[in-house]
């Protein structure tokens, strides 16, 4: 699955048929979609925010982003 998202984040996306067939034996149709669904959500909320200087802050121990505290 992380060498399908991998692929899916490349600009341009080039998805190898091999790796999707290899995804097939494992997946149905509908959990691909899902898969695919997820991953696309990512790039598209990943880019976006990079576009406007949205990112990552205070990761601890890498389970939890904490957000920053908004001064009122």
């Amino acid at each position: 699955m992380l060498e399908y998202a991998d692929a899916m984040t490349r600009t341009p996306v080039e998805v190898p048929d091999a790796l999707f067939a290899r995804l097939r034996e494992r997946f149905s149709e509908a959990q691909l979609v899902e898969l695919t669904s997820a991953v696309a959500w990512e790039n598209y909320r990943a880019r976006f925010d990079h576009a406007f200087g949205i990112e990552g802050e205070n990761f601890t121990e890498g389970a939890v982003c904490a957000m920053p505290v908004r001064e009122t």
